[in-house]
């Protein structure tokens, strides 16, 4: 039997214009100037400089008709489909309060190359026979963030058949690993545990006899050192207490995670450029936008003068019309592309104006605990714009404060209330929990259960499972792992 159904779906239609504008407000301060740079590049009816643009007579934008020829319609676009690659909110903004300061020089701090591009660089730099390279530089394609390859051999040497039609043995491969991958900066690169990779990087380092005892340990005691069993330590290796502290303390030096040294990892590390500053001046927090979102843009006088001859010509050919339907579109394209870097200032800067004001006392002082838990949509409800607006502001973005350059999505923090049925933000209570935890008796660490109590006793009453999730959410390992001697 056929079923019949009728489906009604409401979709939102967005202009080609207002996705463009969309991703011109989504786009951190190096992107923008990308950006800029092309639509200049495509566009010649924009001009940059500081002399003010000339204004395009509205009988101008009127006169020339196009016989019947209209411009073509883009499609509309569905906008949940646009919105699909907004996952990661965003918090950013910029302010048009210039001022000589706008001209300080931006110094980026964070840029490199992809982590496993550095490491094949470094490749070419060990001798090694075309099969040898060719294991080497399979080997590091499957090095994870972490620096570490967790996958078995044996499974690395099907793969090298049946993906590089490379047949090889697990002799082989381990051969190349230890020759070429564990000599690659940084040291501890391409292990396959971290027992491994802590041996690998002290091995790299000059001996004595404090490392000596610690390669020892960690190859025929890792698990006693791990659990922290350090009397079965001093027993196994008859040590005294302050010689396993020597070892522990050169241990303590070393990378578990080498490959997080690098940047973005696999992706190439892009130069972080503030979107805004704040100071403080005379007591009062000063929000000012980077000028590079600032661009001087105009119409080109050149375009503009084109238009003008036309206009006055006695005589007007197809082929002038033809010219002047083009110049027009370009100057169509320029005065949209001028307006659309406006409205994504001003959004920019009342986002962020608004954000700053939020967070008051914590711009004021750089203290954490004064964070107040704040949402998208908190902000989003005073400034009376959609939260996908707010969130694509914020989206990796950045603020120089004179705490340091911040990420604005941090600023945004669920809240839970106090003893006193005040909201505090999860910010505050995870810092207070840093600091406990920071200022225990490491030879007698905290478990969650008291770290519990203290914070009840601070006027946080949380479960002790919620101090295990902020505990691990600070990357601060148990109390078991936190014991030193």
């Amino acid at each position: 039997m056929l079923k019949q159904s009728l489906q009604y779906k409401l979709l939102q239609k967005l202009s080609p214009q207002q996705i463009q504008l969309m991703k011109l407000i989504q786009l951190p301060t190096q992107a923008f100037e990308e950006r800029l740079k092309q639509e200049i590049e495509e566009n010649p009816a924009l001009d940059t400089g500081k002399d003010e643009a000339d204004a395009i007579d509205d009988d101008l934008s009127n006169e020339y008709e196009d016989d019947g020829n209209e411009k073509i319609e883009a499609e509309d676009i569905n906008l949940d489909e646009y919105l699909s690659d907004d996952e990661i909110p965003n918090y950013k903004t910029q302010a048009n309060n210039y001022s000589a300061d706008d001209e300080e020089k931006n110094v980026p701090y964070a840029a490199g190359t992809s982590f496993h591009q550095s490491l094949k660089n470094q490749l070419n730099t060990i001798r090694l026979n075309e099969e040898e390279k060719s294991i080497a530089e399979f080997l590091v394609g499957s090095i994870d963030d972490s620096g570490y390859i967790r996958r078995e051999i044996i499974d690395l040497v099907d793969d090298l058949a049946f993906t590089a039609n490379i047949f090889t043995t697990e002799e082989k491969v381990v051969s190349v690993l230890k020759k070429a991958v564990h000599t690659l900066d940084p040291i501890g690169v391409g292990a396959r545990n971290l027992k491994e990779c802590l041996i690998i990087q002290l091995k790299a380092k000059e001996s004595n006899k404090n490392r000596s005892l610690a390669i020892e340990i960690l190859e025929t005691a890792f698990d006693h050192f791990v659990k922290k069993h350090y009397k079965k330590l001093q027993e196994k290796f008859n040590i005294s207490e302050e010689e396993l502290k020597d070892v522990n303390a050169e241990i303590s030096k070393l990378n578990p995670k080498p490959g997080s040294s690098y940047a973005g990892n696999n992706k190439i590390a892009e130069q972080i450029v503030p979107d805004f500053s704040i100071k403080i001046i005379d007591g009062e927090l000063d929000l000012t936008l980077n000028s590079r979102n600032a661009p001087e843009l105009h119409i080109s006088r050149e375009y503009n003068n084109m238009l003008k001859g036309y206009q006055e010509s006695n005589v007007k050919t197809k082929t002038q019309k033809d010219a002047v339907y083009f110049i027009k579109q370009k100057l169509d394209a320029a005065k949209w592309f001028i307006d659309a870097i406006k409205q994504r200032q001003q959004t920019l800067l009342v986002t962020m104006n608004t954000i700053m004001h939020y967070q008051y006392e914590y711009f004021l002082t750089g203290d954490e605990r004064k964070l107040k838990p704040m949402i998208l949509k908190d902000i989003a409800d005073k400034i009376n714009m959609d939260v996908s607006t707010v969130s694509r502001v914020a989206n990796s973005k950045y603020v120089s404060t004179p705490y340091g350059t911040k990420l604005i999505k941090d600023f945004f923090s669920e809240s839970m209330k106090n003893d006193q049925g005040e909201d505090v933000s999860t910010r505050e209570i995870k810092k207070i929990l840093e600091t406990v935890i920071a200022e225990e008796n490491k030879k007698k660490p905290l478990t969650d259960e008291k770290l519990a109590a203290i914070l009840k006793e601070k006027g946080y009453p949380i479960a002790r499972r919620t101090v295990a999730k902020y505990r691990e959410q600070l990357d601060l390992p148990v109390a078991r792992l936190r014991k030193e001697i």
